[in-house]
Parts: C-alpha cells; sequence; structure tokens
C-alpha cells in the first residue's frame, strides 16, 4: 500500500545540524525533504513557497529564540515537530504550538513516525516528554487529541505486518508485556475495539508507513 509522501521542511539556526538532518531523513522511506532554512521572523513566508507539510525543527541548545518564533506564527506554519536537548522544555515548547516534541538523539525512524503522525492531526511526544500533561499545555485542539509515543507508532506499523507481540518483542528488543501495554495504549487513543480496527484506523490517518 502507498501512501502519499510527507514533505517535511527542516529549520536548525546551525547549517550543520540541518544538513544532518536532511541526510537522515532523506534516507527515510515516505518523507520528502522540501528544503531547510535558518529561524527567521520570514519563515512563514520561505515556507509558503515550499508547500511542506511539516516542520522538524532543531531547537538547539537555547530553545527560547525559536520558541519565540513558534508563538509569534503559530497560525502560519505548518505543525511543527520541535527537538530537544532537554527533556523539560517539553512544556513550553508545546504552549507555543508544537504539535511533536522529541529529543535531538531521536532515531530517524522516530523522526519519520513523528512527522507522519504530526501531519495527521496527532501530538507526539517522546518518552522522556512524555510525563508531562500535555492536554493543559496544547491549545486549539478541539476534541482533545492523545499522543502516540515514537514507539508506539514502531509497534503500530509492526501490527500492520500482522507480526504477534513475540515477534514485535524480539524486533524491538523488549519484553512482551511490554508490548502488550503498548498495544493497549495504541487502541485506547485510537478509539479501537481490536487490533485489526487500530490498524484500519492508524491507515485511514496515514501512519502506517508500508
Amino acid at each position: 500500500m502507498n501512501f502519499e509522501d510527507v514533505r517535511v521542511f527542516i529549520v536548525a539556526e546551525n547549517p550543520l545540524a540541518r544538513a544532518g538532518l536532511a541526510a537522515l531523513l532523506e534516507k527515510q522511506p515516505g518523507l520528502q525533504i522540501t528544503g531547510q532554512s535558518a529561524p527567521d521572523v520570514g519563515l512563514a513566508d520561505t515556507l509558503s513557497v515550499f508547500g511542506s507539510d511539516v516542520v522538524i525543527w532543531d531547537l538547539g541548545w537555547d530553545p527560547q529564540q525559536g520558541l519565540e518564533i513558534v508563538a509569534e506564527q503559530r497560525d502560519t506554519l505548518p505543525p511543527i515537530v520541535a527537538l530537544l536537548s532537554e527533556a523539560d522544555v517539553a512544556p513550553d515548547a508545546l504552549a507555543s504550538g508544537v504539535r511533536g516534541v522529541l529529543l535531538q538523539e531521536s532515531s530517524p525512524e522516530a523522526l519519520s513516525a513523528a512527522a507522519r503522525a504530526v501531519a495527521a492531526g496527532l501530538i507526539v511526544a517522546a518518552p522522556e516528554t512524555a510525563r508531562f500533561d500535555m492536554d493543559e499545555r496544547v491549545e486549539g485542539i478541539h476534541p482533545p487529541v492523545d499522543t502516540l509515543t515514537p514507539r508506539e507508532l514502531e509497534v503500530l506499523n509492526l501490527m500492520a505486518e500482522g507480526l504477534p507481540n513475540k515477534t514485535i518483542a524480539a524486533r524491538l528488543g523488549i519484553s512482551d508485556h511490554t508490548v502488550k501495554f503498548h498495544v493497549n495504549a495504541i487502541m485506547t487513543k485510537l478509539g479501537a475495539q481490536s487490533r485489526t480496527d487500530a490498524v484500519v484506523r492508524a491507515t485511514r490517518l496515514g501512519l502506517i508507513a508500508l
């Protein structure tokens, strides 16, 4: 099954960080890198030229300037996945208007999964940041949108392959019990009644990377 590529624009103050992210993400199936830029007040105009679905924004070691730009231009920017140097920045990032929070060391697969989820209208948080109550921090979402962590998205895509919990556990290097926990969380967040229903709902959202 083929889905349209998710068009990703990369933002980072450091040109090496931009180039590194582009090199990692262009190898991920289903993603199209449309461009890259440093953060500035004209970012919305730049993005309007490239027609991107999602922005992956490395906020660097001093995120305040980037978050101020996000807050000022949130109504004119595509959904943003913010890459954080520290997990405790997550509440401020979410309050500014981003729709995904991951740590800078996240894997390319996690970044790809987050981009797909955010493009589909979900909110994504890395496990290290998910302890924060996002419902209190994120404005403008009615009805509330549940979060899928990158790990849950990995499990979800393996579920779509028809793999049992034991095989998923072996693939991801986690226990059967942990897989069962993730499956239950996925079903709850997607409002699914079964594993098959969860896959169907996720497919409609474009979250299954087949």
